[in-house]
């Protein structure tokens, strides 16, 4: 209405809404940049009340007294939160001042005009009083309006960002379908394979070879960091190689269905997941659509020696294996890995076609006793249509293998059975004779030599 009264008025209508959308399109930059700058801060805020209220910290809370460290660093992360906060308020508040007093400027220029216009006759005082009408009306339609465009804006820069989150999801997912997984697979082989992490310079995997027959019992060693966790991502389809080929039989995995292949695929490590369920769907969960009942499950108890554990809880297998639930039991570290053991076999003895069986540090928290006798069944595990593939650093649990890789800094150091190995007196020889050591007896106790005083002069 003002701009038919006087075309004058609209220019003037658009810069009394103009300093408000810029207000208002500032205080949701600095927001957004504020919010993708201390997103890790508060990540990190949100961890340290986890690990101050955990049970899994809670001995070294109390008796290291990290207790008062952490709640320390909480609270200077506290402050520094709450100071950017009060940063954002102000600079909030100022730009809306700012804002504000040039829409105000705008505004009296508005109406210095129009009364240039009244007293020039260009403009009759009845006009004038509807465009003072029209002027405020308008310019509260303009400003709702530059709200809703600023709040559209602010949520597409969280949109931009989903977006591209997407996007690299979808570039790193594992791909659906391929080529059906070969039903007789007589061995698995890896062909000079090379894999390199994004962020490292040096390959975790450099020109490996390998083959893991069926029926076989293949132990992996080396020093942490020499590529044996990488070996076992790309032996089940986790990763693919950069360089050469991962082969199930004749066919490369790369084209394989990789649903397919993770469902001949057994895996058993250090820390396998404990789940917050009863300990029958703890086993079970080795291979959750496979219906079972109590008496289905106890060959795979009784073949991880898991019966007196199973006995001990309250309810049997049916016991909630969580203590955040009222009445749940809690289990220790060696009882989990006969769960954890009972698990794998559950899934391995259920598999309906050829397949791995990837064991990874898998009796760290056994007796010395239970480790030997899981060594054992682990080894009993290895059929015509299963290859065991043991990692461990226990090097009296590979002696048996019927073939050991060494692997050292990514590259396959040597290879051969245990006495081969032994006979070359190489990197294994090595390995193993230092660890025996520690438990051959010493003719005499040792004496340390006095220590050697330096005159500081």
């Amino acid at each position: 209405m003002s701009a038919t009264t006087n075309p004058a008025l609209l220019p003037m209508l658009i810069l009394i809404a103009a300093p408000r959308g810029w207000g208002a399109m500032r205080v949701a930059q600095e927001r957004y940049v504020s919010v993708m700058s201390w997103v890790e801060h508060v990540r990190a805020g949100r961890l340290i009340g986890n690990l101050l209220t955990e049970r899994t910290a809670a001995q070294e809370v109390r008796i290291h007294s990290v207790g008062p460290f952490l709640l320390s660093r909480y609270e200077r992360m506290a402050e520094s939160a709450e100071a950017e906060q009060e940063r954002l308020a102000s600079s909030k508040a100022v730009t809306e001042w700012v804002a504000a007093a040039l829409s105000g400027v705008a505004m009296a220029v508005t109406y210095g005009i129009m009364f240039w216009l009244i007293m020039g006759g260009h403009m009759s005082l009845a006009v004038a009083g509807t465009a003072v009408i029209a002027v405020r009306s308008g310019s509260a339609s303009l400003g709702a309006l530059v709200m809703n465009v600023n709040q559209l804006h602010e949520e597409s820069l969280y949109v931009r960002d989903h977006s591209r989150f997407l996007d690299e999801a979808t570039r790193r997912t594992i791909p659906s379908g391929g080529d059906p997984v070969p039903a007789r697979v007589r061995q698995v082989t890896l062909d000079q394979v090379t894999y390199r992490y994004p962020d490292r310079a040096d390959p975790a995997l450099d020109e490996v070879s390998l083959t893991l027959p069926m029926g076989s019992v293949t132990a992996v060693v080396g020093e942490n960091g020499s590529g044996k966790s990488t070996l076992m991502k790309l032996l089940s389809g986790l990763l693919l190689p950069q360089v050469g080929t991962v082969r199930w039989g004749d066919a490369e995995v790369a084209s394989l269905d990789r649903s397919q292949l993770f469902d001949r695929v057994a895996l058993l490590t250090q820390d396998f997941q404990r789940w917050p369920v009863t300990a029958a769907m703890n086993i079970r969960i080795g291979r959750p659509a496979h219906e079972a009942g109590p008496e289905d499950l106890r060959p795979s108890v009784d073949y991880a020696s898991a019966g007196p554990v199973v006995a001990k809880l309250p309810d049997g297998l049916q016991s909630l294996l969580a203590r955040v639930f009222r009445g749940a039991s809690e289990l220790s570290g060696g009882e989990w890995q006969k769960i954890g053991l009972a698990r794998t076999h559950w899934r391995s003895s259920t598999a309906a076609a050829e397949g791995v069986l990837i064991v990874d540090e898998p009796t760290s928290a056994l007796d010395p006793q239970a480790e030997i006798a899981a060594f054992d069944r682990i080894r009993r595990l290895a059929s015509p249509d299963l290859a065991v593939v043991l990692v461990t650093h226990r090097m009296s649990g590979v002696r048996h293998a019927d073939r050991i890789y060494v692997l050292h800094q990514g590259r396959l150091a040597e290879q051969g059975s245990h006495q081969e190995l032994m006979a070359a007196r190489g990197r294994y020889a090595a390995m193993f004779d230092a660890q025996a050591a520690q438990y051959a007896p010493a003719p005499t106790v040792p004496h340390p030599a006095p220590p050697t005083v330096v005159d500081p002069a």
